[in-house]
């Protein structure tokens, strides 16, 4: 095989592989599309010009559809694979990897069919292509795009807008500059009519990228011919004119055999008065001759980029495949090794919220600096400690005998009372804290690109860490109660001693002592309860928070994966391989990078290799 057979169908086969793997048609956006870098050969005319006809030429197979009017409603994208000489021939599709089609008549109904699957038996168009391959020894490597035919107008069955679409799906093609355009015409018509050449020259004014095909020329009428055009006097082009006798439709009918059919065309050239002097550079083998030889061209000019484009992809696949994951070893060590690194992966992630190298530890302090005093202030002690209460709670702890001198009964029933009122803050500060842990272990995981990989994983470590977070809040929840209970078990005395001093100081002498049992004397109690209880709320404001650190985001720090450590150190072999069960979809997308990784590797080392070969 040549070097330029070498080139050309390496082309071929990554533009191959692109399609299998999605690069082309839908594919993952986050890669660039190799199959964009590649150049292809847009076949465009308008309807009946002889595309289809020119296309079997160039196989050398009579496959594709025949009809009247819009016969190509979707485009067909043909790679053409030179095999050895004495291989058999066939055809295979892309939606049916694993048949291989050696009756042609077997490929043309086919693509009738599978353009019925997406249009409906209807006139209609879609832009989503057919992929077909052909190997053959009488083709050379090439890869064609047939487009539905240009119309003028739409005709009973078609939108208005079908004009429009028709010519809007080519532009997807053929703007690209990498397209090489095979603009047909018929010769029997005035070239300055030609839909497929007035495109052309919109989106390739230069010429560069187009080779005009003369198809009829044997159907011009007598006297005339298509010198004019074929010698480029008339429509010049930086490419020569080709031109084309295809099978009349007496032929077609009859069945004649296409390499019957490229005799007669070459026998028509050299017999031709007219044409003969331009023989060798006329008919359907010359056409794919300088369509191969200018593909090569191409690509060679485009190694460069193209090598740039691959390396590119490489190194995006390589990262998203350090992102996926490799794969897990079997044995049991290997699977509790990566275990173990996954947990320390989400541990750092989660110490790094606590700590504040990541956001959400903020929110605990926010229990404290916000929620806690807040709470502390709603508590009803202006209603517990009215005077009707007070003396309510103060006569009841009299008992029969009423207080002599001071209701100490009374002060530590009120202050018991009072001090009660603490349990729901400090019990609603631990569950807060609770809240704010179980959130971040939450996003701690999400957060573990290592544990995407393993939903089974994700769901068994977070359920041990909720149940490590639910025994430090119990155990916080007894200790901030602890706190609580401690207040009211012993009283600061200190704070008392004043009081008789405090009272002496304002008494009057002269006011017999049943004053003091009076209103003002209840407002005294009533005070200086209050006054207790506020020195309190002082204290647990600072120490309820040291206890909630102390049992709960300390231990988080320090054992939150105490328990699932245990509970891996007793999994079997089978037990561990199912906590590393990956998500089907994320295996999938690990397989799909690995080829992609494999192709482009592939794709660079023959392109460099082929490329240098002389």
């Amino acid at each position: 095989m040549s070097t330029m057979e070498s080139l050309i169908g390496l082309v071929n086969r990554i533009q191959r592989a692109c399609t299998v793997l999605g690069d082309h048609g839908g594919g993952d956006s986050s890669f660039s599309s190799l199959w964009e870098a590649l150049p292809t050969v847009a076949v465009v005319g308008g309807q009946s010009s002889g595309k289809s006809s020119v296309l079997e030429s160039i196989v050398g197979r009579d496959f594709l559809p025949r009809g009247s009017g819009i016969v190509t409603r979707r485009p067909l994208v043909l790679q053409l694979h030179k095999t050895d000489e004495g291989e058999q021939e066939y055809g295979e599709f892309l939606h049916l990897p694993k048949r291989r089609f050696s009756d042609f008549a077997l490929v043309r109904k086919e693509i009738q069919d599978e353009t019925d699957r997406v249009t409906g038996k209807s006139k209609m168009i879609s832009p989503v292509p057919i992929h077909l391959s052909i190997y053959s020894p009488h083709v050379v490597n090439l890869t064609l795009v047939d487009l539905p035919g240009l119309t003028k107008v739409a005709v009973e069955g078609q939108p208005e807008s079908i004009v429009k679409d028709i010519e809007d799906m080519i532009r997807t093609y053929v703007d690209k500059p990498n397209c090489i355009i095979l603009a047909i015409s018929p010769a029997n018509q005035d070239i300055a009519t030609s839909d497929a050449m007035k495109l052309a020259k919109e989106v390739d004014p230069s010429g560069d990228r187009t080779f005009g095909v003369l198809t009829k020329l044997d159907l011009m009428d007598k006297g005339t011919n298509a010198l004019d055009v074929l010698e480029g006097r008339s429509y010049r082009l930086q490419h020569p004119w080709v031109g084309i006798v295809n099978r009349s439709q007496a032929e077609i009918n009859r069945n004649v055999d296409m390499m019957a059919a490229r005799h007669k065309e070459r026998e028509y050239f050299a017999t031709s008065p007219d044409y003969s002097h331009l023989v060798s550079r006329m008919g359907s083998e010359y056409l794919a001759k300088i369509l191969s030889m200018h593909l090569e061209a191409v690509i060679r000019a485009r190694i460069p980029s193209i090598i740039a484009l691959i390396n590119k992809n490489i190194d995006e696949l390589e990262a998203e495949l350090d992102r996926l994951g490799r794969p897990i070893g079997v044995d049991a060590g290997a699977q509790l090794y990566t275990i173990l690194e996954l947990c320390r992966a989400f541990d750092k992630i989660f110490k790094e919220h606590l700590d504040g190298g990541r956001p959400g530890g903020d929110r605990i302090y926010g229990v404290f600096d916000n929620q806690l005093p807040a709470a502390l202030k709603k508590l009803p002690f202006d209603r517990y400690l009215s005077l009707p209460n007070v003396k309510k709670v103060v006569s009841e702890a009299d008992g029969y005998q009423p207080h002599l001198i001071a209701p100490e009964q009374g002060y530590r029933r009120l202050i018991d009372g009072g001090l009660n009122y603490f349990r729901g803050p400090a019990e609603a500060s631990v569950d807060a804290v609770h809240f704010v842990l179980k959130e971040l272990v939450r996003k701690s995981i999400a957060e573990t690109q290592e544990l995407k990989r393993f939903p089974s994983l994700q769901a068994e470590l977070a359920a041990a860490c909720f149940a490590s977070l639910e025994r430090f809040r119990d155990e916080s929840r007894k200790t901030v109660i602890r706190l609580v209970d401690m207040e009211s078990a012993y009283l600061t005395v200190d704070f008392f001693r004043k009081l008789p001093q405090d009272v002496e100081k304002g008494a009057n002498p002269a006011v017999p002592n049943v004053d003091r049992y009076n209103e003002g004397h209840f407002r005294r109690i009533a005070s200086n309860v209050s006054s207790y209880i506020n020195m309190i709320s002082d204290t647990l404001k600072n120490t309820i928070p040291k206890a909630t650190v102390h049992c709960q985001v300390r231990e988080a720090k320090h054992s939150l994966l105490n328990l699932f450590y245990t509970q891996v150190g007793k999994r079997e072999a089978k037990q561990l391989g199912q906590m590393l069960d990956e998500d089907p979809t994320l295996m999938e997308r690990r397989l799909k990078c690995a080829k992609r990784l494999e192709l482009y590797k592939a794709a660079r080392d023959e392109i460099e290799s082929v490329s240098w070969a002389r």
